[in-house]
């Protein structure tokens, strides 16, 4: 329930109906109109509505990590989604008594809940994860062995069993998230129990392609139990590209990038839905911005920062700053669009490579950093922001440096070549006869097999 989930899961349902698939979504009402939006045009999707458990440790309408009033409430929110199990059950308990139980059930990590209930029912449960797989192979690495332990420095190179990788990770590459001493806190023993839920099930359906992250995958099925298989089918979203491009609502947006398209030269900023920067943190942005002197398109989701007085007036006509709303995929397909400051949350590292935009790398929080990581060490299509430590405050002139050599220096411009190469591989990936295709062929086929064997009447 956070929306860089739900839409690569709707990526997902669409995928599924090009190949004559009825969905049906489970959610709550508070993310029922979100879906909706998006799915009118694909009739063989359906949603159904399930309360949201009432809570005391919630704000009312939190339905949502976007909506949490601060990261803080994220515990609460997580242990509040366990008590979706009952609702869920009598979903499949419904379609158990009309004869029309689904060949499988497809739920998101943290809904590890849902495989002792599929089993119930003997439909097979899928996870659908929101990492790509390298990110899910070091963090299951290092959340098994524990190797930042054993350093006695956060510069010192980490062993990483089973990970034969072009380059070396450190204590300081890792996010808060696993690098705790333990796991004994509230949050790591329900991480470590969707875990397992996660390598007893079915199989794990992958958002990324093998010529992407190939090498990484024998590492992270070598955590699997009981045969279970993981599928690379993405990138999800290039199965449905859109006949004609979202165009945002404020049409400035539209204007600033059609009068620099012939450039080339815009810098789209972009930090997701779920990092917070202090509004100090983004003064240094805004200041990195201006004093690099190209062009910009920067999405601020915050609620408390104001522009610094004048900024907009000296920026006028170069760079636009939007608290709204706007089209991520829609952007980053602009030819104006040559690059873009991103926190590498997986989908924006997907959206970026497939539309051949390399990456100035700022990760914030959890599987970020290993994203960034493999765009720009692993595959070379992109760089980093110069920061002192994970959680480092970034000066404005760091900024401007890092904007000034990926959008007008030799570095920027090798990366700029190797992500074109990486789009055109991607986009075949998922064309007929492409490895995520043939993927997909396959992974329907086991389903029908399994689900006749189970005695079900496939409709």
């Amino acid at each position: 329930m956070a929306y860089g989930h739900i839409i690569p899961s709707l990526d997902l349902s669409k995928a599924l109906t090009q190949r004559n698939i009825k969905i049906s979504i489970i959610t709550t009402p508070g993310n029922a109109s979100f879906i909706h939006k998006r799915i009118t045009k694909h009739p063989q999707i359906h949603l159904t509505e399930i309360p949201f458990p009432i809570t005391e440790d919630l704000p009312k309408g939190c339905e949502n990590t976007a909506q949490l009033p601060s990261m803080a409430f994220y515990i609460h929110f997580f242990l509040a989604t366990r008590k979706l199990q009952e609702p869920f059950r009598q979903i499949l308990q419904q379609m158990s008594q009309s004869n029309d139980l689904p060949i499988c059930v497809i739920s998101d990590f943290f809904f590890g809940w849902t495989l002792p209930i599929c089993r119930e029912f003997g439909v097979p449960r899928l996870v659908f994860h929101g990492m790509g797989v390298f990110g899910l192979a070091l963090s299951k690495t290092v959340w098994e062995h524990m190797p930042h332990l054993h350093v006695s420095s956060d510069t010192e190179p980490l062993n990483l069993p089973g990970l034969q990788l072009p380059f070396t990770v450190t204590r300081s590459d890792l996010s808060e998230m696993v690098r705790v001493p333990d796991h004994d806190d509230p949050f790591s023993r329900a991480i470590t129990e969707d875990g397992q839920y996660e390598l007893d099930s079915w199989g794990v359906i992958l958002n990324s392609f093998m010529e992407l992250e190939g090498p990484y995958l024998p590492c992270y099925e070598s955590f699997f139990v009981n045969g279970a298989k993981s599928w690379f089918l993405g990138p999800l979203m290039l199965y449905d590209p859109p006949a004609n491009p979202v165009q945002p609502e404020n049409n400035m947006c539209a204007k600033l990038l059609t009068e620099h398209a012939m450039q080339k030269s815009v810098i789209y900023v972009a930090f997701g839905t779920q990092a917070d920067m202090s509004d100090a943190q983004l003064d240094e942005v805004a200041f990195g911005l201006e004093m690099s002197g190209y062009p910009f398109l920067w999405v601020v989701r915050s609620k408390t920062w104001c522009t610094p007085n004048g900024l907009e007036e000296r920026v006028k006509g170069r760079g636009l700053i939007m608290k709204e709303w706007v089209d991520q995929r829609w952007a980053l397909a602009h030819p104006a669009v040559a690059g873009f400051l991103s926190h590498c949350g997986w989908n924006s590292v997907l959206e970026s490579i497939s539309e051949g935009v390399p990456v100035l790398a700022w990760p914030m929080i959890a599987d970020q950093f290993f994203n960034a990581m493999i765009v720009v060490d692993g595959l070379g299509a992109g760089l980093s922001v110069a920061r002192e430590g994970p959680e480092s405050f970034v000066g404005r002139e760091a900024i401007c440096e890092g904007v000034r050599e990926f959008m007008g220096g030799e570095k920027g411009e090798n990366v700029r070549q190797r992500v074109k190469e990486l789009s055109r591989v991607a986009r075949k990936a998922v064309q007929g006869g492409g490895s995520s295709y043939e993927n997909l062929s396959r992974l329907l086929d086991q389903l029908v097999a399994t689900g006749l064997s189970n005695g079900l009447v496939l409709h």
